[in-house]
């Protein structure tokens, strides 16, 4: 791809999924509605994804944000949900899929029909997030979901190389195929539990921010890279490293973390944009070449594929909800009832997204003894109309079915109450340690200072009480909103104040890069301190 397609690309999908912030349709399916209007305007260029640029550059650093971001905590806590469809979802999903085509489907032989299961079976990290903080799940299904599309790429990734292998004719057995799936697996893991302490380690001990984060644009494509040297799975060593750091970044200094904050979200933001227009602009790369069963044939099996795609997954989802269970007792004493709500909305929560499509393009185009890839160009379409299917139709239809169901969303009220009375017992720590600290002469200070040292430990401790009390009557504010929007007036007269000396030369820009950003931080940490 050239430079100037390509940063059209991504200044157009940032602006798309700007615009869609002030919209209540979700950015994803937005960014996929203009890639396909856009993929027939005249002009514009063809692009078309490259499954050597999608999986080893776009994916790591996506997964690597996912991860970071995930609770390690939380998804131990639903290791069994989410192992039961990171992992067995997928070959289900690769089975029923293949089979369903290959008896819907004449002439695709059943090995090809089993790589087609194995492209559409992983549900997308990307979407899966993205539409899930969008439509405010209750934390435990986001959990879920979340940690499901971290892992079943990998799932998804190995199941495709075995069928890959069947169908162009190198001999794939069963056994052969399982031991695959674990080497990629255990070998994964292994190369994450190697890489992830050294490389906390160096990040713990580099004094400079701008290389701490350096190295942290790195990390996803070293452990990806190196776990894919071995033949093992990069997604699962992509995931370990950046589980493990997401729960070990308290240990990281405050710099390399805002830096660290700002620059990743900024990451995830255009990769995130891209990847969801891409989807959209491939309408005219996977229409070429469908030949015989362009039209009305096309149409009944992409509408037929991407029902046996949502129906398998509801058909794994209930029994691997109730029958644990129905089979231990240590689960029904440990874990409450649940209801057929809840796994309904994640079994219609499964939008499949870009790493399909990008598995999908890696189809060889011949099989070993020259003759084409049976259907290859019919495997292409029917992936990107399941990939569609499953982002509008699902997309669109699930904020509107968890409010019909009226599902739990997250408990405010109680997590910020929770926050309140954490933050109270780190206060009464910090005050503690400051008399302990003011005792010794040591550390003599003017009283005006102790005293300031006080205030912003008692403003830190009352900002989030302040958050559950009652609104201002004639601006509808409550006493946070009111502080934020004075501190930042008083910031601003600073501000101005500032930039004026410097116009008249009374301080030079150096100066004033130095006033400005220490109101920066002023504004961030009052910022901080009420949200």
């Amino acid at each position: 791809m050239h430079v100037l397609p390509l940063l059209l690309l991504v200044a157009v999908s940032a602006a798309v999924a700007g615009a869609a912030r002030r919209t209540p349709v979700p950015a994803p399916l937005l960014l996929v509605a203009v890639g396909l209007a856009v993929s027939y305007v005249p002009g514009v260029p063809a692009y078309e994804l490259d499954p050597e640029v999608v999986l080893p550059l776009m994916l790591p650093p996506l997964l690597y944000t996912a991860a970071t971001d995930s609770s390690y905590l939380d998804l131990r806590a639903q290791l069994r949900p989410v192992a039961l469809l990171s992992v067995g979802y997928v070959l289900f999903a690769t089975l029923v899929v293949g089979w369903a085509v290959y008896v819907l489907v004449p002439s695709m032989p059943l090995t090809a029909a089993l790589v087609l299961g194995a492209v559409v079976a992983p549900p997308d990290a990307v979407a899966a997030t993205a539409v899930a903080r969008r439509v405010g799940l209750p934390s435990r299904l986001t959990t879920i979901l979340q940690g499901e599309s971290l892992v079943n790429d990998a799932t998804a990734i190995t199941a495709y190389k075995v069928a890959i292998a069947a169908a162009i004719g190198e001999g794939a057995t069963w056994a052969g195929g399982i031991g695959e799936f674990l080497v990629a697996a255990v070998g994964g893991v292994a190369v994450g539990l190697v890489l992830m302490i050294p490389i906390h380690w160096l990040r713990t001990h580099l004094k400079e921010a701008l290389l701490q984060n350096t190295l942290s644009l790195l990390i996803p494509f070293a452990a990806y890279g190196a776990a894919e040297q071995v033949h093992a799975s990069g997604v699962l060593a992509v995931v370990v490293v950046a589980l493990y750091l997401g729960h070990r970044a308290w240990e990281v200094d405050f710099a390399t973390r805002l830096q660290e904050e700002a620059v990743w979200k900024m990451v995830a933001f255009i990769l995130e944009s891209a990847v969801f227009a891409l989807i959209g602009l491939q309408l005219p790369v996977v229409l070429q070449g469908l030949g015989q069963y362009e039209g009305g044939t096309a149409a009944w099996y992409a509408v037929a594929v991407f029902l046996i795609v949502v129906a398998a997954r509801f058909a794994w989802i209930y029994p691997s909800a109730f029958l644990p269970r129905l089979l231990s007792s240590r689960i029904r004493e440990r874990e409450e009832n649940p209801t057929w709500k809840a796994p309904f909305i994640v079994g219609w929560a499964g939008m499949r997204g870009v790493v399909s499509l990008a598995i999908a393009f890696s189809i060889p185009l011949t099989m070993h003894g020259g003759e084409p890839f049976p259907d290859r160009n019919l495997i292409l379409f029917l992936t990107f109309t399941t990939v569609i299917g499953t982002l509008v139709v699902q997309g669109l239809t699930l904020p509107p079915l968890i409010r019909l169901l009226k599902l739990p969303g997250r408990d405010v009220q109680a997590e910020t109450l929770a926050e309140a009375n954490a933050q109270a017992q780190a206060s009464r720590a910090a005050e503690q340690r400051l008399d302990e600290l003011l005792s010794d002469e040591r550390n003599a200070l003017p009283p005006p200072l102790a005293e300031r040292l006080r205030a912003v430990l008692e403003r830190r401790r009352n900002a989030v009480w302040e958050r559950l009390g009652g609104v201002n009557p004639i601006t509808g504010e409550t006493a946070d909103d009111t502080y934020r929007r004075l501190a930042r007036e008083m910031i601003g007269a600073e501000r101005e104040v500032f930039v004026t000396l410097r116009d008249h030369r009374f301080i030079d820009d150096e100066m004033l890069r130095t006033l400005l950003r220490r109101l920066d931080l002023e504004e961030a940490a009052a910022y901080r301190e009420a949200t």
